[in-house]
């Protein structure tokens, strides 16, 4: 259980140290492909749910 513990904060102080050496670079296509990016992003949670949806009808047929 310590070794699980360890290894879960080394991860975490890896997590750190990249995402703020990642901060300091900037993309300058950005600002153009927001939405093409906010519009994917829909479309996965839009199927996202709805597979989740029919995962959870699914479950309630067979199991309960």
């Amino acid at each position: 259980m310590t070794f699980a513990i360890a290894l879960v904060i080394l991860i975490l102080i890896a997590a750190v140290i990249f995402t703020l050496s990642l901060t300091g670079k900037s993309d300058e296509s950005y600002s153009s492909a927001t939405k093409k990016n906010t519009a994917n992003l829909t479309y996965i949670y839009i199927i996202a749910i709805f597979l989740s949806v029919i995962a959870l009808a699914v479950y309630i047929y067979f199991f309960t």
